[in-house]
This record gives structure tokens, C-alpha cells and sequence, in this order.
């Protein structure tokens, strides 16, 4: 059965008062913003799941439009799964569109492929001139005791016109993505990535600065839990500075971000 991928549409501003408020919630055919209790840093959304995890057939599509000078905090309060596909495939893509000044933080849950499933998974970053965003992300190749599905994952971002970052993750060969070199044992691919702006925070030994301002710490391990609990760390650091840092820019003209 097919289900047809209407998306998720959000769309943040600053309002006349310097408030960030949502001037457009639209909820898709997998996935809800919600809005949580309201903050001093930004507008808190969570992305709530409406059906059961990807299925053959199936086009999660997400549409994100940061303004200019607004602040946007988005989070998964669940995992999504990619179920045995049994022959067929499914899709997850996201656009996200960050204007002047704006800073987008998005701290999504594990994307676990399951045997048998088949993914593709696009996210299309642009970045305005002083536009930011911290993601959060892990990728996991099966559930308890598999060996996990094929799954494509691109990611672009343009930052101020130009390439910021450009990956593609093509696992969609087991025998492949397990050689020395590759993969190897590991099924776990955890990530933190800052765009638009050195994160500061603590050092990683990990860390990959980026082609221009930004950096990113990807680990790899066999088990979810010890990637969510470094990745954690990792997060809590970079955002405390790009919050403190976002602050500054807003409240003088003269900030800068924290080399």
C-alpha cells in the first residue's frame, strides 16, 4: 500500500515584538509539529509521528523556513523506524531554508533501517549570510539481532551561495558498507553538525572542520546507546555556544561567533 506523502510544512518569523511564533504549522502524513511550552531562546517544536514508521510505498517529506532573525528548536520525541520493505522502497527527505540572522537547532532521534528496507534520504540545507543550524542525527542498520536494510543518505547545505557541505552515505550493500575500512562491525553512524558558524564548545577528537564555517563529530559504534550518550555531550557543548553566541549577534552588532 502506498501512502501519499504529503509534507510537513513549518515556517518560524520574528515577530514586531522580537518573538519567534510559528506563521505556518502544517501537519503531513507522518510526522505533526507540535508546539511545547514557550522559551526565551526560540520557538520549541516537536515533531510528533501520526502513523507507524516508513513502509514500501511510502515519501516523508519535510518543508522547514527559518526568518530572519528567528530562532527555531526542533525535536523528535521518538525514533523512526524503516520496516521490511519486501521488495518495494521508501523515502525521507527534508528541506530547510534558514534566512539572515536565523538559527535553526534540530535534535532528531535514531533512523533505524530494518532488514529488508530500502531508503533513500535527502537533506537540502541553505543557509542565508549570519544563518546557522546545529543538527543532530544517527543512523542505525537494523534492529536487535539484524543485520539492517540498504539505505541512501545525502546530505547538501549551501551556505551564503556556496558549498558548505556535500556527503553521500551510499550503504546499500552490506557486503560492501561491513568491509575493514568502511564500516567494518559497526552499525551505528551518530553525527553532530554545525552549519554557518564554529561551534566552539569543548575540543572532540572526532571533530571534522567543514569546507567553511561549521564542523562536525561523527562517531561509529555497535550499539546505539554509548553514540546517543557521547553525541549528548557533544550536542549540550555546541548548543550552549551557538546559543550564547546567537545571543550576541542579535543584542550587537559587533558579535561574533566563539573560534
Amino acid at each position: 500500500m502506498t501512502r501519499p506523502g504529503v509534507p510537513t510544512l513549518v515556517t518560524v518569523r520574528r515577530d514586531a515584538s522580537g518573538r519567534d511564533v510559528a506563521s505556518e504549522l502544517g501537519p503531513g502524513t507522518f510526522l505533526a509539529p507540535r508546539p511545547l511550552l514557550p522559551a526565551a531562546d526560540g520557538l520549541h517544536l516537536a515533531l510528533v509521528g501520526t502513523t507507524a514508521g516508513l513502509l514500501a510505498g511510502d515519501d516523508l517529506s519535510i518543508r522547514i523556513t527559518v526568518g530572519p532573525g528567528a530562532r527555531l528548536h526542533l525535536m523528535e520525541p521518538a525514533g523512526l523506524v524503516a520496516y521490511d520493505h519486501r521488495g518495494g522502497t521508501s523515502s525521507w527527505r527534508a528541506e530547510v531554508e534558514v534566512a539572515e540572522g536565523g538559527q535553526l537547532c534540530w535534535d532528531s532521534r535514531p533512523f533505524v533501517v530494518s532488514s529488508g528496507a530500502e531508503v533513500t534520504r535527502a537533506m537540502e540545507v541553505r543557509l542565508a549570510p549570519g544563518a546557522r543550524m546545529l543538527w543532530r542525527d544517527t543512523l542505525v542498520l537494523g534492529r536487535s539481532g539484524e543485520r539492517g536494510g540498504r539505505i541512501r543518505a545525502t546530505t547538501r547545505a549551501d551556505h551564503d551561495g556556496g558549498e558548505l557541505l556535500v556527503e553521500d552515505l551510499d550503504l546499500t550493500e552490506p557486503d560492501v558498507r561491513e568491509l575493514p575500512g568502511i564500516l567494518g562491525p559497526y552499525r551505528v553512524i551518530g553525527s553532530v553538525t554545525a552549519l554557518g558558524a564554529d561551534p566552539g564548545g569543548r575540543p572532540h577528537p572526532s571533530r571534522m572542520d567543514l569546507a567553511g564555517p561549521g564542523a562536525q563529530v561523527r562517531l561509529l559504534e555497535t550499539r546505539a546507546p554509548a553514540v546517543e550518550r557521547e553525541l549528548e555531550a557533544v550536542w549540550q557543548s555546541w548548543r550552549a555556544s551557538y546559543g550564547t553566541a546567537f545571543d550576541a549577534t542579535r543584542n550587537g552588532p559587533g558579535a561574533a561567533m566563539p573560534a
